[in-house]
């Protein structure tokens, strides 16, 4: 493959990421089957992994430190913290107190004594993005993580996060992990661009929409009871199911199929240094590897633009993170003694 920098961090990483969520009891139970894939991606040319500590409980992380005896120099590994770890409050957010030591339970697991890319896994609201920002920079320089990047930020936290580390002289974020597809198109409005703005790389994340871009869930067809559990709205959106079908048909049209419209349009846009992608089985990820070559020519972009307009997302994403100003209803809402005009 192809290498593409990763941001300004001198890293050079392959446009296809393996991702490791479906690596565990949540997706392939069978250790040996999971680590027989990561070899197949790597030897295909992916170089880069990515996991969480949250994946399958920690299962996943495991795997990956499995997998990667006697090929851990040549790969870029990343894994993130935020999630919760336990039924104890503090086993989760981006405390100084939680991420310093849960990076000794991330490389226990991982079978290292580096991480490559920390990334923290979503914004922690509660927490001072200076708290957070010192205890990654105190990591940098113990040499047990390389670089820190985020997943899932607005891109106002990302500037936000920019500015604090100039001004107090703090290591700065090098990545973001956002969603990015064919149907959740929304984070060319702001968040990659504010990436390119400040050297960072971008790991995207779902580029085949939660599924809906593989062509096994069609419109009219059921769901899966677990695909119904994690993405409800998202998979029986019926905006999202019609452009669904007219991107089926747009890719029967030009003659590939669906996934590798998708993934080759992840990856034509110039600030994504890589898309994730999150096998399974290993003839999924054979399926995604036959289309890394696919190009699209901009008469085919334009057309996509017609189905799903830029900075767009056509329907919800579940599993995106909202801000507390659109969790909280007091946050939007005066007193009702307050509110009138007059």
């Amino acid at each position: 493959m192809r290498m593409r920098p990763l941001g300004r961090t001198g890293i050079q990483v392959s446009p296809y990421c393996l991702g490791t969520m479906m690596f565990g009891r949540v997706g392939n139970p069978d250790h040996d089957d999971c680590v027989r894939i990561v070899h197949r991606a790597l030897d295909a040319g992916i170089n880069v992994i990515d996991t969480a500590d949250v994946y399958a409980y920690s299962e996943s992380e495991e795997i990956v430190g499995k997998a990667l005896k006697g090929r851990r120099d040549d790969v870029v590994l990343a894994t993130k913290v935020n999630g919760p770890m336990g039924d104890d409050p503090n086993r989760a957010g981006n405390s100084r107190r939680w991420i310093v030591t849960e990076v000794e339970h991330s490389l226990r697991r991982l079978r290292t004594d580096h991480i490559d890319l920390y990334q923290i896994h979503h914004p922690d609201p509660r927490t001072d993005i200076e708290e957070t920002l010192s205890a990654l920079t105190d990591l940098l320089r113990s040499g047990k993580v390389r670089a820190i990047g985020t997943s899932n930020f607005p891109a106002s936290d990302l500037v936000e996060a920019q500015r604090v580390a100039e001004r107090r002289a703090l290591a700065r974020f090098r990545t973001e992990q956002p969603p990015y597809s064919l149907v959740n198109r929304g984070v060319e409005r702001e968040v990659l661009p504010v990436c390119e703005r400040y050297g960072m790389g971008a790991l995207v994340w779902s580029p085949l929409g939660m599924g809906l871009l593989t062509g096994r869930y069609r419109k009219g067809r059921g769901v899966p009871d677990r695909r119904m559990a994690w993405v409800p709205r998202h998979m029986t959106d019926e905006r999202t199911l019609d452009a669904v079908e007219r991107f089926a048909l747009l890719a029967e049209e030009i003659g590939i199929p669906l996934t590798h419209l998708a993934m080759a349009f992840a990856v034509a846009h110039p600030g994504v240094s890589s898309a994730i992608i999150g096998p399974r089985t290993m003839g999924q990820l054979d399926d995604l590897l036959a289309g890394a070559g696919t190009v699209l020519g901009d008469d085919v972009l334009d057309r996509i633009d017609e189905i799903a307009p830029p900075g767009s997302d056509i329907g919800p994403l579940d599993v995106s993170y909202d801000p507390p100003a659109i969790t909280r209803a007091a946050l939007r809402r005066r007193p009702a003694d307050e509110r009138a005009a007059a």
